[in-house]
């Protein structure tokens, strides 16, 4: 079992709203397949969910007409991605199924309060292709509230303790700094909770509502604990993807646990 999580800087332009890169997707959709193993695919919101998210507050939850408004055209916008991902999946040959975190679990808090993991395990029984997604999902303090990719693939990674587990950014890795704005940003081939020092993280974006990078770092030591390979690579490159996933040696930066 391989469990991957397709970043939504990956698959849609972030700054722009609802505004899809087609192309990427399918390519990405052809190397899943290509991995020919069994495989849990879980997918950011990228610019179908963050920047109305970020605008309306909705990882705070709220009872107002306008944010249940706001919160509702998230879901519908989230769902129009999902749905070019899992029909990218199909063409490509994989039997892909959507299952909306917004049916199977519940927060409190922001904390997982529930969550219903058995249209992942028989449908994956079955050799269907499960497929999830940041959403927003009910929340037992807040009303309503934001289900990250990375908390998804945490809780999948604990039920079904995947071979291996791969982040696919839009960058080669994890870096001393952001490489995008420091040109001596050195990439980290491997990294654990003692390498974060040196680590110069930058703030959360202008539209991400689901933390900062440092925070997503933190969430992949988590679910490093319940895979026995943990990897952040550049789904940018073409085949890359297709061979991280095939167990080749590829760049990109190991995540662990350990000492």
């Amino acid at each position: 079992m391989l469990l991957v999580k397709l970043g939504g800087s990956v698959l849609t332009d972030k700054g722009r709203l609802r505004s899809p890169r087609r192309t990427a997707i399918r390519r990405l959709a052809r190397e899943l397949a290509a991995a020919r193993a069994p495989l849990l695919v879980v997918h950011g919101a990228g610019s179908y969910g963050h920047i109305l998210a970020r605008k309306h507050r909705l990882n705070e939850g709220g009872a107002t007409r306008a944010k249940r408004g706001a919160a509702a055209r998230v879901q519908a916008d989230v769902k129009a991605l999902d749905g070019l991902v899992v029909d990218a999946l199909i063409a490509a040959g994989l039997a892909a199924v959507p299952i909306p975190p917004s049916a199977v679990l519940s927060l409190d808090d922001g904390r997982v309060s529930s969550i219903d993991l058995t249209p992942f395990l028989e449908f994956s029984s079955m050799s269907f292709t499960p497929v999830t997604f940041g959403d927003v999902v009910r929340d037992l303090r807040r009303g309503f509230s934001i289900c990250s990719g990375d908390l998804l693939m945490l809780e999948l990674a604990r039920a079904f303790r995947p071979e291996r587990a791969l982040f696919v950014a839009d960058v080669d890795g994890l870096f001393t700094a952001d490489p995008k704005t420091h040109k001596s940003a050195r990439l980290l081939e491997a990294v654990k909770p003692s390498d974060l020092p040196q680590v110069k993280f930058r703030a959360a974006s202008r539209t991400d509502v689901t933390g900062s990078i440092e925070g997503k770092v933190r969430r992949m030591f988590e679910i490093a604990d319940h895979v026995d390979e943990c990897w952040i690579v550049n789904g940018n490159v073409k085949n890359r993807v297709r061979d991280a996933l095939r167990g080749r040696h590829v760049v990109g930066t190991r995540v662990s646990r350990g000492p």
